[in-house]
């Protein structure tokens, strides 16, 4: 962890957690809340906040299963799979959204009123990052193969700021259907852009993983990169 790196207290609604934050060189920027996948923030998650970061970005990446132990970190073999299939069985989905939401509001207060909060998030977090858009929480929200968003889109009319969706076409978890559904659902809704990558399978913006797929991360980061741009513009 270097000097622009660190973990802080956030103050949640039934207790302290922590998130990791990572800075940009300059110190100060739009915030991103970065959200876990079922491995916790482990080292992955923590080198895609840097890596925002150096994008001039404060990013703060909430710690979402504190309440079964603090900074629980999981990797990618069949034992960490199914520990982390038992964390997330056992995390109450509403409880989470209520955690990224306390983040959000850490980082407003540390970037300034201005300034715009983005989140962005992955398999689980992906699913948040979307329910967090449709509580309108934060300015703008980025969902990276959000596992049940199929289930929940009875929330899909609440969602009135930008919302950028990326699936791969051969997820296993995430069925053809489920994405079909979806589409379908925002297919006429200006705020909502949607990208499908044919030879993608889950996790493929992971590249501790062997799903990892270096074209489907690399348009994906770019479509990210230039949506975030496009939505960072400061608060009237």
């Amino acid at each position: 962890m270097d000097s622009n790196t660190q973990w802080i207290d956030v103050q949640g609604e039934d207790g302290t957690f922590q998130a990791y934050l990572a800075l940009p060189r300059g110190g100060s920027g739009p915030g991103i809340v970065l959200i876990q996948e079922i491995f916790g923030v482990n080292a992955h998650i923590r080198s895609v906040a840097e890596q925002y970061a150096a994008d001039g970005y404060v990013v703060l990446a909430p710690d979402l299963f504190w309440r079964q132990g603090a900074h629980i970190e999981l990797g990618y073999d069949d034992a960490d799979w199914q520990k982390a299939a038992q964390l997330k069985q056992k995390t109450d989905t509403g409880k989470a959204v209520a955690d990224v939401a306390a983040t959000v509001q850490v980082l407003r207060e540390r970037i300034g009123a201005d300034q715009k909060v983005m989140s962005i998030g992955y398999c689980f977090g992906g699913l948040l990052s979307y329910l967090t858009a449709a509580n309108g929480t934060v300015d703008a929200a980025v969902a990276y193969y959000g596992g049940g968003i199929q289930n929940q889109l009875d929330r899909a009319d609440a969602v009135t700021i930008p919302l950028l969706l990326h699936f791969g076409g051969k997820d296993q978890h995430i069925p053809p259907d489920a994405v079909k559904s979806i589409a379908e659902k925002f297919g006429d809704r200006d705020n909502v852009e949607l990208h499908i990558y044919p030879d993608a399978e889950h996790g493929f913006n992971c590249s501790h993983r062997s799903t990892y797929h270096q074209r489907a991360a690399a348009e994906a980061r770019g479509h990210t990169l230039l949506f975030l741009s496009e939505n960072q513009e400061a608060r009237q």
